[in-house]
C-alpha cells in the first residue's frame, strides 16, 4: 500500500499553509532555477507526476502546451488542483504514478516536482517514463537532495540553547526507506545516491542535459529559516532528453 499523508487532515493542513502552497511557483525556492530546465511547452503534450496543487499544469498550459495531464495520489491535492485551473488542455487524475499505463510514446515531455522521494523503485518508473515519452522528448524533475536524505531524519541537530550545530549526513550509501519528519509529521521518503539518479537516467536511454543544486534566492534570504539552508543542498533538480534508441537497448 502506498503510503498517501496529503489526505491526511492535519497533514494537508499543514502544507496548505506553506509559501508554495500559497504564493504558488513564486514561493518556491527552487522555482527560478527549475524554470530554466524547462524545454518549450508550445504544442507539446506534458505529463506531471505527483502534480499536487496543478501549479506547473497551469505553467505548461500557460506556455503553449496543447494537453497537459496531471496525475496525483491525493484527491485533496487534485480538488485544489481542479479548483484553481479550469482550462480545457489540463485534465487530472488521481493515481499513483507507479500504477499509470500509457500508450508508449504518448507524451512530449515527462515533469514532477519534488515527489519522486516517495517512490521506492525509481528505476522502474523511469523506464516507463523512457516509454511513454517520444525520441527526443524531455524529462524533468526535481528531488530531495540526496545529502539531505541520507540520514533520514532530515533535522538539524542543535546545541543545548537551541542553536543549530550541523545538519547530519549519515548511511549515505545505504539505500531505501527513510523515517522522515515533514511539517511535524512522520512520512516514508526514499533515500538514494547522486549516482543512483543519474546512472538510472544514463542505462534506460536518457542523455543528461543538466543537474542543479539550487540555492536559495538572494530576495528570500530574509525569511525566517533560509540563511539556513546555505549550510547545506536540500534539492536536487535534473533535466534530461530521451535519446532515439530509447529503452529499447537498455539491459537493466
Amino acid at each position: 500500500m502506498k503510503e498517501n499523508r496529503y489526505d491526511d487532515d492535519v497533514f494537508f493542513d499543514k502544507y496548505s499553509r506553506m509559501s508554495r502552497s500559497v504564493q504558488g511557483l513564486s514561493g518556491a525556492g527552487e522555482w527560478r532555477e527549475l524554470e530554466k530546465l524547462l524545454p518549450d511547452f508550445r504544442g507539446k503534450r506534458v505529463l506531471d507526476l505527483g502534480c499536487g496543487y496543478g501549479w506547473h499544469c497551469i505553467y505548461a498550459a500557460e506556455h503553449g502546451a496543447r494537453l497537459v495531464e496531471g496525475t496525483d495520489i491525493s484527491h485533496k491535492m487534485l480538488a485544489v488542483a481542479a479548483e484553481k485551473c479550469r482550462m480545457e488542455q489540463v485534465h487530472f487524475i488521481q493515481c499513483a504514478m507507479e500504477d499509470l499505463e500509457y500508450e508508449p510514446e504518448c507524451f512530449d515531455v515527462v515533469f514532477s516536482s519534488l515527489a519522486f522521494h516517495y517512490v521506492a523503485d525509481f528505476g522502474s518508473l523511469v523506464e516507463k517514463i523512457g516509454r511513454w515519452l517520444t525520441p527526443g522528448g524531455k524529462f524533468v524533475f526535481s528531488v530531495e537532495h540526496p545529502v539531505f536524505t541520507a540520514e533520514g531524519s532530515q533535522e538539524w541537530i542543535y546545541d543545548k540553547d537551541g542553536k543549530i550545530l550541523y545538519f547530519p549526513v549519515d548511511h549515505y550509501y545505504y539505500e531505501g526507506k527513510r523515517d522522515a519528519v515533514f511539517l511535524g509529521e512522520h512520512v516514508v521518503k526514499y533515500h538514494r545516491t547522486m549516482t543512483t539518479y543519474v546512472q538510472t537516467l544514463l542505462t534506460r536511454g536518457f542523455v543528461l542535459d543538466a543537474l542543479v543544486e539550487p540555492q536559495p534566492p538572494e530576495d528570500m534570504m530574509d525569511l525566517p529559516g533560509m540563511k539556513d539552508e546555505m549550510r547545506r543542498p536540500m534539492m536536487l533538480l535534473l533535466a534530461a532528453t530521451k535519446t532515439s534508441a530509447g529503452c529499447g537497448d537498455c539491459n537493466s
